[in-house]
Formats: C-alpha cells, structure tokens, sequence
C-alpha cells in the first residue's frame, strides 16, 4: 500500500468473543447435519456404528481444536493456515494450502452451501425450477452474500451473530422433537426406539473400508472450525478469545449434532433413511412424518438458515487468505487492498465469489453428465480431500512451534499435549488413504471407475499448484521479491 492514501492499512480488531464463537459454530453448522445422514446410511446403516461416528467426529475435532487454538494465539494474523504451514514448513506448503484452500476447499464449500440453499428454497416455495434456474439462482446468493460483507467486517459479523443464534435454536428445536412426543403433546407412536435398529453390525460384516466412508461425511459435517484462523487479526484480545471460542463452540455443536441425529433416527426407520432420493433430506423427511406440511416448511427454513450461516462464515473467512497472500506476493497484490471506504479486502471477496460461481456451473455440468454422485457429495468430498491434508499438518505444527518458537508468550497452551495433536490426525489419515483405495460405484453397486474422480481431480489441482509455484514464485522468493516470512511473526 502507498504512503499517503487515505486507505486504512491494517484490518482492525473489531471483532469479539461472540463473533469469533459465531464464525466456529456458524460456519460449521451447515448443511453436514442436515443432509449427511443419508449418506452415512448408504455405508453403515448401524445405529450403533452411526452413533459412535458423530460423537467421534466431535471428539477428533476437540482434540484439533485444543492444539490449534496455541497455534492461532501464537500467531493471530490473517492468512490462518497459510501461515502457519508457512512458518513452520516453508513457503511452498503455505503457498500450496493457499491454492488448496481457494481453488478446492473455500470455493467447492460455497458452491456446495449455496445449492443446498437453492433446493431448500424450492422445496419451501413448491418452486421447481430446473437445473440452469438453480445454478443462477445459487451463483446469484453467493454473490449478493458477497457484496454483504464488502460493505464491511461488522455487517457481516453481526449478520454471523444473528444467522448462528437462529441455527442454534432451530437445530435444538429438531433435536427436542422426540421430547415433544414423549411429554404427551402427540402421539406417542411417532417416536419408536425400533427405528434404532438394527444397532451393531453382525461379525465381520462391515469392513473398514465403509466405517472410513461414512467418516468422510461426517468430516463435511464438522468441516469449518478452523474458519477463526483467517479472521484472528481482526479478533480482539486474542490470547483470550481464540482459545475460547474454538473449545466452546466445538462443544456445543458435538452436542447439536449427536441430539438432532438420534432425533432423526427415532422417526425415521433406517431403511427410509437409506431408501431417500439422494437429493432429500433427512431433517425435512423427519419432521414432515412428526408434523406434516408444517414440519417440512420449518425444516427447510431451518437448513435455509444455517448454510446462510456457513455461507456468509466462509466468506468472512476465506477472503482474509487471499489478503495475507497478496502482502506476501503469493497472490496477486491487489489481493492485499483494502476498500477505502468499508476497509474490506474486497477484490479478494469477489474473487472468491466468482470462483465459486464458476465451480457451481463446472459442478452442474458434471452431475448432468450423469456422474452417480449428487453434486452436492461431489463438491464435498473435494473438500474434505484438500482440508484433511493440510489442516492435520497445521495442527501438527505445533511441535515445530514449540521448539523455534520456545520463548514466545503462551496464554493459552495445549491441554494434553504431545498427545492430543497425534490424535487428531490418525483417523483424517485413514479416510484420506481410504479415499484412494475405494473403487467409485452406481447406485447398484457395481464398480465404474478405479478411485473416485474427484479425488484424481483434486491431485491434479494439487501437482498444478505445485508447477505454479515452482515456475513463477519460486525464483522471486530467492532475490526476495517474495517475503520468506509473514510479515511481523514473532518468532522471527
């Protein structure tokens, strides 16, 4: 930035403990405990199993939290994983989770969460537009949630405030549902515990290989707990906040998504849940057999409302990445300016919002093209390929940090550590390698391809990073065009 402008030069810390608990829980809960349950059915229709995987899920994403939140309060810049991965392992693997995160992970999760938005939309209005209806329409919310938080970081803050008490209270309301029949306020026979069978799989019928699957979604489920990275440089005492807002929120949305799951299971038979069209969704089907008409509309307001959440959580987030970047001239520079009125990095907002958009008509055309995952798993489990790679070395970080970073002050540090970082990564690892080894299918089982495309297309997108920094940005960094560490990092 130019000496003299009347630009702001910094993001300002303007947002709180709320916010910051906000951005953790509202970009998590999306739109996983609202749709993933039919896909986990499809590998392991065990209650038992189905149980034991959610509150694994929280348990995994606890364990990441407490390491990350010491990462994050040693280092509250903006840029998040970028810069730690940055600091700790080099250039290269911040600039490649940097293309990761804006080519695959940020972009494929708002094009993912704008279409559920879209189909939820039509389900409520009994509108059913086709397919080019939805992709304009999908494109036409990223955008206009886009030009929210252009006009500023507190609008769109406040609006994660206001977005995530409402998912809250609404999910907890599914989550009741069970205790609404059991006190007598309907009939009884709506909730049946037999839904809960069968609870344990037979011996030796169910393999690894389909736990690891079913894990995948749950993964989309608890993705986003590290969107308070991103954001740290604009978060107010952060040695106190981050840690704060990391562990709390990740307990309450455990509990959310545990409750609001044996609800759904309570009402719906197993094999309902699995005999689902893929684009149904298993709250909308649940509360449409306790409540009619009425429960599917309050269902599709409420996913309407939480991956609005999510949606505006990740482009809060997500643009911050493109801005530490452009200071570092890993991006382009632009990427760093801030809009001299809102004091909002917002061509890296629009940037990202374009991007997406062009990720939601590439998906479209895939899905029509008759590819036998919903566009909807399709763009999450591209997800989930990239962020399970470099969020386990983010966290892992933490050992590195500890040893060059030995003196920095430490308000917050990791309880359970050496352990809890390991545990962290063991079962990311094995869904990642189980994402390699599985063989794709149809809806008959049978095999059609060798590994899952997405998964391919993911490596692919990866190696193309890795030409791009190699060929334009590796030369820069060695004459120092290209800062080698994050601007003001402490432990430099």
């Amino acid at each position: 930035m130019n000496q003299g402008n009347n630009r702001p030069q910094s993001l300002a810390r303007v947002l709180g403990l709320w916010v910051a608990s906000a951005v953790v829980i509202g970009t998590t809960i999306g739109s996983g405990v609202f749709k993933k349950a039919f896909a986990i059915t499809q590998d392991t229709p065990y209650f038992g199993i189905i149980l034991l995987l959610w509150i694994g899920g929280g348990v995994l994403t606890f364990f990441g939290a407490l390491a990350y939140a010491e990462i994050v309060s040693l280092l509250p810049k903006a840029g998040g994983n970028y810069t730690f991965l940055k600091e700790a392992y080099g250039p290269l693997w911040g600039f490649l989770w940097g293309w990761t995160d804006f080519v695959i992970i940020r972009a494929a999760s708002l094009a993912a969460l704008a279409g559920i938005f879209v189909d939820s939309f039509c389900d409520l209005a009994r509108w059913p537009l086709p397919l080019l209806g939805k992709v304009l329409l999908t494109i036409g919310v990223i955008l206009g949630l886009s030009w929210v938080n252009i006009r500023g970081t507190r609008l769109g803050g406040g609006l994660q405030v206001f977005i995530t008490v409402v998912k809250v209270l609404s999910l907890s309301l599914i989550a009741l549902t069970p205790l609404y029949f059991l006190a007598g306020f309907g009939p009884r026979e709506t909730i049946n515990p037999q839904n809960l069978q069968p609870w344990w799989p037979q011996e030796n019928s169910l393999g690894a290989s389909a736990i690891f699957s079913a894990f995948l979604a749950i993964l989309w489920a608890y993705q986003g707990w590290g969107n308070i990275a991103p954001v740290a440089e604009e978060i107010r005492d952060p040695q106190r906040n981050i840690p704060l807002a990391l562990i709390t929120g990740v307990g309450i949305i455990t509990l959310l998504y545990v409750t609001a799951n044996v609800a759904y299971h309570l009402v719906l038979p197993m094999e309902e849940i699995r005999n689902m069209s893929p684009g149904a969704t298993v709250a909308t089907e649940a509360l449409r057999k306790a409540f009619g008409n009425f429960g599917a509309m309050f269902a599709s307001l409420a996913i309407m409302i939480s991956v609005v959440g999510a949606l505006n959580g990740n482009i809060l987030a997500g643009p911050r990445l493109l801005y530490a970047m452009g200071q570092d001239r890993m991006a382009p520079v632009k990427m760093q300016e801030l809009h001299p009125r809102y004091g909002t990095p917002a061509l890296a907002i629009l940037t990202l919002a374009c991007w997406a958009s062009i990720l939601t008509a590439l998906g479209a055309v895939v899905a029509h093209l008759g590819y036998t995952l919903s566009l909807f798993d399709l763009l999450t489990n591209f997800v989930i390929f990239g962020s399970m790679i470099f969020e386990s070395m983010a966290v892992l970080s933490i050992y590195l940090f500890r040893r060059t970073m030995a003196s920095a002050p430490r308000p917050y540090r990791c309880w359970g550590y050496p352990f809890t970082p390991v545990l962290f990564t063991v079962m990311p690892v094995c869904v990642l390698a189980n994402m390699f080894l599985a063989k794709a299918k149809n809806a008959a089982g049978e095999i059609i391809y060798p590994h899952h495309p997405e998964v391919l297309a993911g490596v692919l997108f990866l190696v193309l990073g890795a030409g791009v920094y190699f060929i334009f940005l590796r030369g820069r960094l060695a004459t120092g065009e290209v800062p080698p560490s994050f601007p003001g990092n402490p432990g430099k």
